[in-house]
């Protein structure tokens, strides 16, 4: 049986594509709370939020790196636990199947692998005019308000968000350069054959409408790992039912 996580590990926060540390919005902070005043830090990936200067890696496995350097220059010693949504789920995987000694736990959202599950499911047809528009680089506004519409159920509800983003996107855009690549990375990234060593719980929305949820449940299969599935909610979950997320991981932390 798998060690449970050890409390003093702090919980690493990854996001998706061309995604920064400020789209966790309150969601860092309540999650903390959450889990008893845990250390939460979310991280930037190269080419995002404060390191948008800065070439994104073409593979995941440079993710990692960075990841890891990161949190040594800060002198944040491992064991950490992960959380970590889509692209950054890649990142997670990657880290915890390379070093797993590194990992106390981890929890993927809304995650696709490659090649566990095939590319229409990883990213669902209907969502490809939208990705291309974005890959253009279109208008600010049209564009944050195009992702929300597209990962989250309740972009009505969930609207208040949208200044914030399209604020975050001028101070600190994304390039085109850094978008292809960060999807170059993503698409290469395959799968280990078999389930890091770290304990793992699955999360995903069943209304997502970016990425296939058959595709999170099918790794849970694989993996033989824990999964919880909410009802609705769409790909960023944690906007969508932030509270979910956080006793899902609360209890799962608990029982393991």
């Amino acid at each position: 049986m798998s060690e449970p996580p050890q409390k003093s590990a702090t919980w690493v926060l990854l996001r998706g594509l061309i995604r920064d540390r400020r789209h966790w919005g309150e969601f860092a902070q309540r999650f903390a709370a959450g889990l008893g005043g845990a250390d939460v830090l979310a991280l930037d990936l190269p080419g995002n939020g404060e390191l948008n200067h800065q070439d994104s890696p073409t593979t995941i496995a440079g993710m990692v790196a960075y990841a890891r350097a990161e949190l040594g220059r800060r002198g944040i010693a491992p064991p950490y636990r992960l959380l970590a949504m889509s692209l950054g789920g890649m990142v997670a995987t990657a880290w915890a199947d390379a070093h797993p000694q590194e990992i106390a736990a981890m929890v993927l959202v809304n995650t696709s692998l490659r090649p566990l599950s095939p590319f229409w499911q990883r990213l669902r047809p209907q969502a490809y005019p939208t990705v291309v528009r974005l890959l253009l680089n279109p208008d600010a506004r049209h564009g944050e308000a195009a992702i929300l519409r597209l990962t989250s159920s309740r972009a009505a509800e969930r609207s208040v968000v949208l200044d914030d983003w399209i604020a975050w996107r001028l101070a600190r855009p994304v390039s085109r350069g850094n978008a292809l690549r960060q999807l170059l990375a993503a698409l290469r990234f395959r799968a280990p054959r078999r389930a890091p060593a770290p304990p793992t719980l699955v999360l995903v929305g069943l209304g997502d409408r970016l990425v296939d949820p058959r595709c999170s449940q099918r790794l849970a299969r694989r993996w033989q790992c824990a999964i919880a599935a909410h009802p609705d909610a769409g790909h960023d979950l944690p906007l969508d039912d932030a509270d979910w997320v956080i006793a899902q991981v609360r209890g799962w932390t608990h029982a393991v």
